[in-house]
């Protein structure tokens, strides 16, 4: 915007020669008739960069008028030049500063000496505006900073009351959970016995009364035998699985060949039955729960065997490498060293879209006439595995064989010598 000067002058003539005189500055001016005018104006407009004052005016004069403007709060930034055709000597000069004059303009008006003095007054106005805006830009950006502040304390606050919340919620999931495992071995433990008898009566029904019942007496009977015994496969799964929940983790060095063929040898009857192969190559020691580790590869050994496909030779395939991740703790890289076994084989696989939820508690993807278990073999799996700080993973296509990858920490920075 153009600087606005006030020229205030009881003579019209007087007022159109100043105003002549800055044509080529190009100020917005406005003028008063009187002194009384000008405070009239003063009372609605207060954005002036300067007043050009008669001092010599009728009722109010020029030093009476700049006294009752500067009274205002928000009139006293505008500097005050006072023109006058006499020289009244400095004690009525000073009384001129006194009113609020920044400085005197004698007539007649050399117009390059009153074009250089209001040059530099609209200067001065023109940065103290640029200053104005300036302060109201920071003011804006402090106000804007303490908002964020504001909001950053109450975002801070609110994560920390839900990380409050979810430590609670944490604490009572675990409860839950141990109150759950521990419900889950003692129902299953209580169990056994009526499971027991169950299987005991019916195998004595079937002895001694076979010969009296007719065909469908015996299917009964064998459908009695055989939900029993699913039965007692489960409750056993279930309180493996409860165990693991429970167990106190104490580690020892495992030979996982060691493991392994130990495993073999266990399921060697199955194994000439069904004529497989099995490849173990140069196993890695770790360090784990040796009571945990063998359930762990039985169930997947066992899982080869059982998913493996009709008049094919199951081939399986167990191997491992060493691995090594970096992690940041106490401020310091430390390098991580993992034992990463795989256990291929050749058998029916599944679709790889279910290759987190085979993982589940009694997930099946198979129906029980096609493939016996119970469906906790592979979380229990994973249970193990998760109780070493270790990571399981299948890899699977429909009809191509499946591959599970197991994860285990060496414990140790250096490492183990195949054994």
């Amino acid at each position: 915007m153009q600087p606005k000067i006030l020229l205030v002058d009881d003579r019209e003539d007087n007022l159109l020669s100043i105003e002549a005189i800055f044509e080529p500055d190009g100020y917005r001016f406005v003028k008063a008739n009187s002194g009384r005018s000008a405070l009239k104006i003063l009372l609605t407009e207060f954005d002036f960069a300067l007043i050009l004052m008669d001092v010599k005016m009728p009722n109010l004069n020029g030093f009476e008028t700049a006294s009752l403007i500067y009274e205002r709060e928000k009139l006293k930034h505008i500097p005050i030049i006072f023109i006058t055709a006499n020289n009244f000597g400095d004690e009525n000069a000073y009384k001129g500063y006194q009113a609020g004059a920044v400085d005197y303009i004698y007539k007649p008006i050399n117009p390059n000496v009153l074009r250089a003095k209001v040059s530099v007054l609209i200067d001065l106005y023109r940065k103290n505006q640029q200053l104005i805006l300036q302060e109201q830009k920071l003011v804006a950006i402090n106000r804007s900073l303490e908002n964020e502040i504001k909001e950053r304390k109450a975002s801070e606050e609110k994560v920390k009351m839900l990380n409050h919340r979810l430590l609670e919620n944490i604490s009572n999931l675990e409860s839950a959970n141990r109150d759950l495992d521990r419900f889950a071995f003692m129902a299953s433990h209580d169990l056994q016995e009526p499971l027991r008898k169950i299987r005991v009566f019916s195998d004595r029904l079937f002895h001694k009364y076979q010969q009296l019942l007719d065909d469908d007496g015996k299917s009964n009977l064998n459908r009695i035998q055989q939900a029993a015994e699913r039965m007692q496969a489960l409750i056993t799964d279930i309180l493996t699985f409860s165990k693991v929940s429970a167990e106190k983790m104490t580690f020892s060095e495992c030979n996982l060949k060691e493991v392994i063929n130990d495993i073999l040898a266990d399921v060697d009857e199955e194994v000439r039955q069904r004529h497989a192969q099995i490849e173990v190559d140069d196993m890695y020691t770790i360090q784990g729960n040796p009571g945990l580790i063998r359930p762990l590869f039985y169930n997947l050994i066992n899982n080869a065997l059982k998913y493996s496909k009709k008049d094919i030779t199951p081939i399986i395939k167990i191997r491992s490498e060493l691995s090594m991740t970096t992690s940041t703790r106490n401020g310091g890289t430390v390098d991580n060293r993992y034992c990463r076994i795989y256990i291929e084989d050749n058998g029916i696989g599944f679709d790889q879209k279910y290759a987190e939820e085979i993982f589940g508690m009694f997930k099946r993807l198979h129906r029980h006439a096609e493939f016996e278990g119970t469906g906790i073999g592979l979380a229990l799996c994973k249970k193990i595995v998760e109780q070493h700080n270790g990571y399981i993973s299948a890899r699977s296509k429909i009809n191509e064989g499946s591959t599970f990858i197991i994860s285990l920490p060496l414990m140790h920075q250096k490492e183990h010598a195949f054994k």
